[in-house]
């Protein structure tokens, strides 16, 4: 199947029960079994759940990864894969990444004793330094939040393979219709499903894609012992905002192009960050490992001011100043005081993320009525 047949079909198959072409939502916390151990592959709801296993299964497809496993949140999903280590492994980790990423490597796993190193990722011989014997995970962004860097994911999956590392990345920035880490050669893929692979701002979830079968039965131990899983009706959801995925990302992408372009000529803008542009330091490689650029911008003000971040933000309309991202409607939010905020301020600054820098996501509306938006806030700075 070509992706936008996946995204419509794969992993879900009429009701057996009624032919419902839409998988039903199994709201039921268990299940009656004929005798005990004997029942039709359902115990309890936190192990499975028709729904959300058709949702796993649609989500495999799509990263072209054999197992899929749904979490709770994004942070739900990451939580298990820190927990396939013990205390005395180290991480490397990029270090332009999303601050709930870095406070829960830091704040929660760093004081069970597993090590984090924060390192830039552009040049991938960089991590030769950090890998030792106790090195088990190299953990990406591509592009990162909010710079909007790009890491070579081949490259760095060839170092991975060589030192016996997992490597593991997040692709929620991207998603399976611009680009597929699995196929370049990563062990798992991370997606904070809440963003666009559901699409509507209406749900939390996080997933896990993995090809190797012991892997997948690690983490699918971890999913049940430790209980972070999402509820039926959540799945439901994320099924239904799937089917337009490969919609809504050329619109994303459409409008993500025009937006940078837009903000680049503007006067009032210092710097845009978006790995369109043929001068992005790492161009070659995105257009090398994906099938678009995305809507996700970082643009900076000129002046560097706070206050000018704020009054622009606090004067956009259909630009919303919210958390979060990947919804059909576009969301500004300011990093240094939401999503990084845990991040300390000169670790922030160190990759540029600085206190007039505004992170957007582009959303699919007229892209007319977007930059006219953009144009009468700056306007005021």
């Amino acid at each position: 199947m070509k992706f936008g047949t996946k995204a419509i079909h794969a992993g879900v198959e009429p009701d057996p029960s009624t032919g419902a072409i839409m998988t039903p939502i199994f709201q039921t916390s268990t299940y009656v079994q004929a005798s005990p151990g004997v029942h039709k592959g359902y115990e309890y709801a936190r192990t499975q759940n028709p729904t959300r296993d058709a949702l796993q299964k649609n989500l495999a497809a799509l990263e072209n990864g054999k197992y899929g496993l749904c979490f709770s949140s994004g942070l739900g999903a990451i939580d298990a894969v820190i927990k396939l280590l013990k205390p005395g492994d180290e991480v490397i980790s990029t270090n332009d990444l999303y601050g709930g990423t870095y406070r829960i490597f830091t704040k929660v796993f760093e004081k069970y004793g597993i090590k984090f190193h924060f390192i830039p990722m552009e040049n991938p011989a960089s991590m030769a330094d950090y890998i030792n014997a106790n090195t088990k995970l190299i953990w990406a962004e591509t592009p990162t939040n909010p710079m909007m860097n790009i890491v070579d994911i081949a490259e760095i999956a060839k170092i991975a393979k060589q030192h016996g590392v997992l490597f593991a990345v997040d692709n929620t920035f991207a998603t399976p219709f611009l680009q597929n880490p699995l196929d370049l050669g990563a062990d798992i893929v991370m997606h904070s499903v809440t963003k666009y692979l559901g699409g509507h701002s209406d749900t939390v979830m996080g997933a896990l894609i993995v090809n190797d079968e012991a892997l997948a039965q690690q983490l699918a131990f971890i999913q049940n012992a430790c209980g972070a899983v999402p509820g039926p009706q959540d799945c439901f959801l994320v099924l239904r905002g799937i089917k337009t995925l490969h919609l809504r990302m050329e619109r994303h992408c459409q409008n993500g192009a025009s937006i940078a372009h837009f903000l680049r000529n503007h006067p009032k803008v210092e710097k845009v960050y978006w790995p369109g542009f043929e001068d992005h330091p790492n161009h070659a490689v995105a257009k090398k490992q994906m099938r678009g650029f995305g809507g996700m911008i970082s643009f900076v003000i000129k002046g560097y001011k706070l206050e000018d971040a704020l009054k622009v933000m606090e004067n956009l309309h259909y630009f919303s100043l919210a958390e979060s991202l990947g919804g059909v409607e576009s969301l500004c939010g300011h990093p240094a005081t939401m999503t990084h905020a845990s991040i300390p301020k000169a670790e922030r600054e160190k990759v540029g993320l600085v206190d007039s820098l505004i992170r957007l996501s582009v959303g699919i509306e007229d892209v007319d009525d977007l930059k006219e938006d953009l144009k009468k806030a700056l306007a005021l700075v």
